[in-house]
């Protein structure tokens, strides 16, 4: 860095800001790039901005949604026509923008990925989004039907996850991620479960909780406890072990505690669950999803 000399950032915000108030001086109709929630995206069919909103879109949203916008680890698949959290292209602005309080969805500028969006990047994103988007529902992957029968049966996937309040608390809830992930992703899961358990995050720079890491606690007398934590803090932990069974547990007190990066759900080969039966089971996920 030369002294007087701008950094990276700062150009950026420079240039941003000349762009926006050349626009706002050039445009002849006077279009405003900031919408409310019922706004209409002012970039809405501009392949360019589209084009455009595609390199933002790997910069700042890939990371948890996944190339191409299909879906990844943390982030739903955004090329779904229906949306969880926003229907209008004013309402996907404020999300975007302000993030999703309670979710993994940060607010603009607050993920540590890139330098946070202009308005007008925003908007492009928004184009890109919906170019990408497949208006015709997914062909389902298999029988609904019969991977409800599985997921509550043979595959002991009850065990552990819940739907809709039945099941096991011990993994995830599952109701939501049928409509939230892509069949490919909920696939990956199942057949590489610590596949994404820290994707794309390192422990210095991670902002979101690892959830469901497999973490083990030996107390006094020699007992191990292995689970997934809870709660901690500085002077506690609580672990819910496999029994589903919680032990809340003084750090001073333990001979060890190791966290690992190892999921506590057990790696599905096609061996012990073939691909036909997967594919049911998916295929029960993506309903209860659509829901």
């Amino acid at each position: 860095m030369f002294p007087g000399r701008p950094g990276r950032r700062s150009m950026r915000l420079l240039f941003n800001s000349a762009s926006a108030l050349a626009l706002a001086l050039l445009s002849p109709f006077g279009i405003s790039l900031r919408a409310g929630a019922g706004g209409q995206n002012p970039l809405a069919g501009d392949a360019e901005a589209a084009k455009a909103g595609e390199y933002e879109f790997r910069i700042n949203c890939a990371l948890c949604h996944g190339l191409g916008a299909r879906g990844g680890g943390r982030g739903p698949d955004l090329t779904r026509a229906q949306k969880k959290f926003a229907h209008s292209d004013g309402e996907m602005f404020q999300i975007i923008s302000n993030g999703i309080p309670g979710t993994a969805m940060p607010a603009n500028g607050t993920n540590g990925q890139g330098v946070g969006m202009t308005d007008e990047e925003i908007w492009q994103i928004i184009s890109y989004i919906r170019s990408r988007e497949v208006k015709a529902p997914a062909i389902p992957l298999g029988n609904a039907a019969r991977g409800k029968t599985l997921f509550y049966g043979d595959a002991n996937c009850s065990l552990c996850h819940m739907i809709n309040g039945k099941g096991g608390r011990f993994g995830p809830e599952l109701s939501g991620v049928g409509g939230s992930r892509t069949p490919a992703a909920i696939i990956d899961s199942v057949r590489h479960p610590s596949h994404h358990l820290a994707w794309g995050l390192t422990e210095g720079t991670k902002e979101f909780p690892q959830e469901y890491e497999t973490v083990t606690a030996v107390t006094a007398d020699g007992k191990e406890i292995k689970g997934v934590t809870l709660n901690e803090d500085s002077f506690s932990v609580q672990i819910m072990d496999q029994n589903e069974q919680i032990h809340l547990l003084e750090k001073n007190k333990l001979r060890s505690l190791h966290n690992s990066r190892q999921s506590a759900m057990p790696q599905y080969g096609t061996d012990v669950l073939n691909d036909k039966d997967l594919n049911d089971i998916v295929a029960y996920l993506v309903s209860v999803g659509a829901k």
